[in-house]
């Protein structure tokens, strides 16, 4: 056999685009030479890894707006991607968040003291951090397990965004209480508090109990300090409590690290 096909004709014949009648040609030929089939296998190589990066990429799901914007203020595309799987960063959560906020403010106009806001202000990203980790709450709970990601390392990030929505938007919500100046911003330290010792007793009591037990305690202390008060600032707000708070916050952080390696032993025994 004197005659073969030139490797132009067999990259065109592995792209389909071969046209008769040098493709019956080829076809022929291909059948009883296997150096040309061989030379064949060479050049269809390249097409094919194309095909499937092609493919991969069409597959590929598409970033969404907050994701994007977080990749192009140099955020890593898999913690983009954790960030925006997070199921309290969302518009219908934000949406809640704000219309409570703004409904607590218009109460407290009313009323003139700032106690309903100030009690209620650290609840709020003590309950985002719950709702954004667990797999009672979480939708993409079962993915990050099998991810190469450390248990801990995800609660952080997640709590880092929730946290800095959270804050965030307590803190515009105190920007409409002038009239009360700093005391307006008694709530900050209290939420601190109530988020550290939530996260750092997640490994014992699980992530719906842990931030209930908290919170229900911040309930009746809130009551508790309510009902003594007599007429005067409550004691979680004032220079006493927010000390209180302060070194709650610190031993909170410090037991929540030294628990770290326990989430991944809760985070997978969870499933």
């Amino acid at each position: 056999m004197t005659w073969h096909v030139s490797e132009e004709d067999l990259r065109a014949y592995a792209r389909t685009e071969l046209a008769a009648p040098m493709l019956w040609s080829a076809d022929t030929h291909l059948a009883a030479c296997a150096r040309c089939r061989a030379a064949l296998a060479e050049v269809s190589e390249p097409v094919d890894a194309g095909w499937e990066r092609l493919d991969a990429e069409l597959d590929a799901p598409r970033p969404g707006l907050f994701e994007g914007l977080l990749v192009r203020i140099g955020v890593a595309d898999h913690t983009a991607r954790l960030l925006a799987a997070t199921p309290v960063l969302r518009r219908s959560w934000l949406a809640a968040v704000v219309f409570l906020l703004v409904t607590t403010v218009g109460v407290v106009y009313s009323a003139g003291s700032p106690t309903l806001f100030l009690a209620l202000a650290p609840l709020l990203p003590l309950a985002g951090v719950a709702l954004s980790y667990g797999p009672a709450l979480d939708p993409t709970y079962e993915m990050a397990v099998v991810a190469p990601v450390h248990g801990f390392k995800l609660l952080m990030i997640r709590t880092l965004a929730v946290l800095a929505a959270g804050l965030g938007l307590n803190g515009l919500a105190t920007l409409a209480l002038p009239d009360y100046g700093l005391r307006a911003l008694a709530w900050l330290l209290p939420a601190l508090a109530l988020t550290a010792t939530g996260l750092a007793l997640t490994p014992r009591f699980g992530p719906v109990l842990a931030p209930s037990l908290v919170g229900g305690a911040w309930v009746a202390l809130i009551a508790a300090a309510d009902a003594a008060a007599d007429g005067g600032p409550l004691i979680p707000f004032t220079a006493a409590g927010q000390s209180a708070a302060a070194a709650v916050a610190a031993l909170a952080v410090g037991l929540l690290y030294l628990a770290r390696d326990r989430f991944d032993v809760f985070h997978r025994s969870a499933v």
